[in-house]
């Protein structure tokens, strides 16, 4: 595969790629070839690419988890037993489905829905809907969550999770990480 990721080891036991992390004020507002490809800083902000996640999670079966965290300090997270992103071809489809955690579920509107960007309209609105909330996301018509909106905007524009704070609650942090998926019942066998 041959590209750099952000892992973290000590989140609900670890072994996570990190795919997008917001902590700062970031641009975030960008083309298709950019979410594509990837941008930022894996110290700071970043998107890891939707070509990178599409390799990662034709790989097998990968878990989500999205970490947030509120402008006043409240901490949340939601948690998938199933997530993939799909080929360029499907316009980075998101499979996204096995919500838990105590955010609530803003991701399963987007599930089956293409990736948009402000100059790749793949949503079912009449408009654009990564051009009017200042963002690129898998939007249906349009969002129940928004983590790559302007940071700090309101209306629904920032980074949101409706089902956590409402869609005028822009985000400070979101940190949202795969990992390969074990059954709770799964033996790991070593082979010596």
């Amino acid at each position: 595969m041959g590209f750099p990721v952000r892992c973290d080891m000590d989140t609900a036991g670890g072994g996570w790629t990190v795919l997008q992390r917001r902590i700062s004020n970031s641009d975030f507002f960008k083309y298709w070839h950019d979410y594509q490809t990837r941008f930022g800083n894996l110290s700071g902000n970043f998107w890891l690419g939707n070509q990178q996640i599409h390799k990662i999670t034709e790989q097998g079966w990968y878990e989500l988890r999205v970490d947030l965290e509120s402008m006043d300090g409240i901490v949340a997270y939601a948690a998938y037993n199933v997530f993939s992103v799909g080929d360029v071809n499907s316009g980075y489809k998101l499979t996204v489905d096995g919500y838990n955690g105590n955010a609530g579920d803003s991701l399963a509107h987007h599930n089956n829905r293409k990736f948009s960007t402000r100059d790749r309209d793949n949503d079912n609105h009449s408009s654009n809907c990564a051009q009017h909330y200042t963002g690129a996301w898998w939007y249906g018509g349009c969002h129940d969550s928004n983590l790559n909106g302007k940071y700090g905007a309101t209306g629904g524009k920032g980074p949101v999770w409706e089902t956590f704070k409402g869609n005028d609650g822009p985000l400070r942090l979101t940190d949202m990480k795969i990992r390969r998926w074990l059954p709770a019942n799964s033996e790991l066998f070593v082979t010596v």
